[in-house]
């Protein structure tokens, strides 16, 4: 391989990549913490991979969730509807910290979930990670993984 070639490979993968930038994570965290505190369904449309590689291990149901219908029905089964809805659940994500791979990217932290009015004492929380793919010029997720401190 020439110089040239090789320079054109290093220029190529440092400029030309995708990667998943600062303000890539910060939105793509806001709009899913947003999703969950409006319960708005129109949003996973938005987030997720919207094919049958998209999996999902949720905190409230035991097994894998495979596929984007059945990531769309597991949330729909929450009371997720189109446009989102007034709700007194609240979700928050704390220590979150993001590994970049290029056309890939992992985000992990820690998910607090408050049910309504309930005592604010109680508050359910366990970590999270999501694997997230470059989908044209959009960040897509594809794995997410919840589970619960007891």
């Amino acid at each position: 391989m020439s110089k040239n070639n090789i320079l054109l490979c290093i220029f190529l993968i440092l400029f030309v990549t995708p990667t998943f930038s600062a303000e890539d994570t910060q939105e793509l965290i806001t709009s899913w913490v947003a999703m969950w505190n409006s319960y708005d369904l129109t949003m996973v449309d938005k987030l997720f991979l919207q094919d049958s590689r998209v999996s999902y291990f949720s905190s409230e149901k035991e097994g894998l969730i495979i596929g984007f219908d059945a990531v769309r029905d597991h949330h729909m089964g929450f009371g997720f509807v189109k446009g989102g809805k007034s709700q007194e659940n609240k979700l928050w994500i704390e220590d979150v910290q993001v590994s970049d791979f290029g056309k890939a990217a992992v985000i992990a932290g820690i998910w607090y979930f408050q049910r309504g009015s309930e005592n604010p004492e109680n508050v359910q929380k366990g970590p999270f990670t999501f694997v997230c793919v470059r989908q044209g010029q959009d960040w897509r997720l594809a794995h997410l993984n919840f589970s619960t401190y007891k």
